[in-house]
Parts: structure tokens; sequence; C-alpha cells
């Protein structure tokens, strides 16, 4: 009987128990929830509104050095990383004659010696008679001048065979065309033949074999393309700075100096080309071809007053906070309207309308 008793003791208790939990969970789910927003005050900042270019930094100027005649590379004096003074010697051209061609040179050496041969005979006759005032002096000079003419004709024709030949002639070694020289001071990039390559010469048809590269790496530039949703905000002369991916504890100063004219559509975007003169100090080496970004500053605004951009409302034309006004029992706002200037993506400069001593709402508190 006692067990009995007890049993149900346990069971109204039981009851009890899960009827005032029932209530007390009931009571508390129908308590109005009571949202905490995170506060933040104006603080006075600089703020920087900026685009990035992507691109890379090469030298302005980038001389391709080509030969003034075809054949193949005999010999290479220089290559790539070497530093080269104008009108040095980078490579020589060995000449490969065609058979044609200098069979018909040849043809006209001989011809010319004949013809030599006999002008010197028919002169030193007339030199001889002139001697004994047998023939006049008019005819002694006619005779001088045909001589010196079959001289000058069998130089040519000797000078043409070597050319034809040799591609040089003993009288112009100095400034034979198989030497290949540089055209400006600077620094070899590339040298994209080897001994024994054959080369051609630039023409009409064909813009010939590129024996080097050759560049002036004191006088960098900022190649890149910018968006052209903000190419309308920067203009040549604004200033830039350049990062560059290999060098990346340092930053280079530049001036912009080109904007190009003109889109061009990349990855469905119109972009436009800028160029931007770089100042490198003398103990940084810098390479041709590096990656770089150039950081260009749209808008600028000095000690203002800023919030995050994620408290300001934005309505319409209108822009407004919400200011605090009381924390007990809990917190209280007031919707302000304020005056606003430019924004850096992050903060946004309060023109009117709020002071340092304000607090304003800030997005929903975390639990």
């Amino acid at each position: 009987m006692k067990t009995k008793k007890y049993l149900k003791i346990g069971l109204l208790v039981l009851v009890a128990a899960i009827f005032v939990w029932t209530f007390v969970f009931l009571w508390q789910k129908s308590r109005p929830e009571v949202t905490v927003y995170n506060v933040v005050t104006p603080q006075v900042a600089d703020l920087e509104k900026t685009t990035v270019a992507t691109g890379k930094v090469e030298p302005r100027d980038e001389v391709l050095i080509k030969p003034q005649i075809s054949g193949i590379i005999d010999e290479l004096y220089k290559e790539a990383g070497q530093q080269v003074k104008k009108n040095e010697i980078i490579a020589r051209v060995k000449v490969i004659p065609e058979l044609g061609t200098l069979a018909s040179a040849e043809s006209r050496v001989r011809l010319a010696e004949i013809n030599g041969a006999q002008a010197e005979t028919d002169f030193a006759r007339l030199e001889e008679l002139h001697q004994m005032g047998l023939i006049s002096n008019e005819e002694y000079e006619k005779g001088r001048v045909t001589v010196q003419q079959a001289r000058e004709e069998l130089q040519a024709a000797k000078d043409n065979r070597d050319i034809v030949r040799d591609g040089i002639t003993q009288s112009s070694a100095d400034i034979s065309s198989t030497l290949i020289r540089s055209t400006i001071d600077g620094l070899i990039l590339d040298v994209p033949v080897k001994v024994g390559n054959s080369v051609i010469m630039a023409n009409t048809m064909n813009e010939g074999t590129t024996i080097a590269s050759v560049a002036d790496m004191s006088d960098l530039i900022f190649r890149g393309n910018i968006d052209e949703t903000e190419v309308g905000r920067v203009h040549e002369g604004m200033p830039v700075k350049i990062t560059i991916g290999a060098l990346q504890d340092l930053t280079f100063d530049a001036l912009l100096e080109y904007i190009a004219p003109k889109a061009t559509e990349q990855n469905g975007a119109n972009q436009f080309e800028i160029k931007a003169a770089l100042t490198v100090p003398d103990t940084v080496t810098i390479r041709s071809g590096y990656s770089a970004n150039a950081e260009i500053v749209l808008d600028h605004a000095t000690g203002t007053l800023a919030i995050p951009e994620g408290a300001v409302e934005f309505s319409g034309d209108s822009t407004f906070v919400y200011v605090l006004t009381d924390s007990v029992p809990a917190q209280q706002f007031e919707r302000r309207p304020v005056r606003v200037g430019m924004s850096d993506g992050i903060h946004i400069a309060i023109l009117d309308g709020l002071t340092a001593q304000d607090r304003v709402r800030n997005g929903v508190k975390e639990p």
C-alpha cells in the first residue's frame, strides 16, 4: 500500500513539474525579443578613394637590332644581361652568296680587268706619243680620263664581288654591314639567335630577323589598364604608387603620363591603357616585364569626421543615421539626417549632422 502511495505522489510531482516548465517556457516565448545593436563613435580620419590598375613594368623604348644583310650568324660577341654602348659590335654575320649573283659579279670583274688592261696599254702608248709631241694635249687628256674610268670600273667590280661573296669590302671593313652593332646605349634584354642561325635583312616584304633587343633600363614605365567606369576620374600628371610582385616590400613613385583615347575590350569589359613614368632608386634593380599594380588616388579627404559606411541609411537622395539617445532599460535611437562626403569603401565622411560625441548604430550585435 505504501508503495502505491509513493508512486502516486511521484507521478503528481512529475505532472506538476511538467506543468510548471511548460508555463515558464510559454511565458518566455511570449516575451518580445530585445535586439541589441553595436554602436560606434565618429572618428577624425583621412580618407582616400583609390583604384588599382594591373599591368607590368617595362623600358620606355626597347630597340630591336636587325641585320642589314642576310646570311648566318658567324659569331656572337654579347649575351643577354650585358651592357652595351652605341655602335658596339653585338654579332657578325657571314654572307652565303647566291651562286648566280656571285657568278655575274665575278664575270664583271674579269671583264673590267680585260678592259682595264687594254686601257692601260693604250694610255702608255699615248703617253709616249705625247712626250714626242706627236699628239695634242686634248687627245692625251682624253686617254688619261679613259684609263681612270677603267680603273674605277675595275675597283667597283671588285667591291661588288666582295660584297656579294663576303658582305664586306676592303675599303669599308670598319663599317661593314656584316658587323651587327647596337644603335643605343643600354642593356641587352634578349639575344634570340645562336651561332649558325640563318638571319634575314629587313625589307618591304619581311621585317627581318632580330639579332638582339636593347633597352635603356634607367627609363622605365608602368603599362597597364584601367576600367572605363574610372577612366573619367583620372588625368595626366596624377601621382601613382607602383607595387611590384617580385619586390613586395618596395613601393615606387610614378607619374601618370598617358591615357589611351580608345578602349580595348578585355573579358567583356572596356579597358583603357595607361602609362606612368617610374622613379627608381639606383640601388634597386628592376627587370623588364615584372608584374605590377598601380594605385591611383581618385579622391581624398583630410581630417574629416568618419563612420563605417554600413551605419548610414541611404533613402533616395537623403542619408540618415541612428543616434543612440538612451540605453536604459533598452537601447533607444533617433533617426537623424546627415550630409555625407566621399567614401573609401569602408568608411564615409560625415560633413554635417554628427559630432564626435555622438554614438551611432552600426548593425546588430552578435549574441
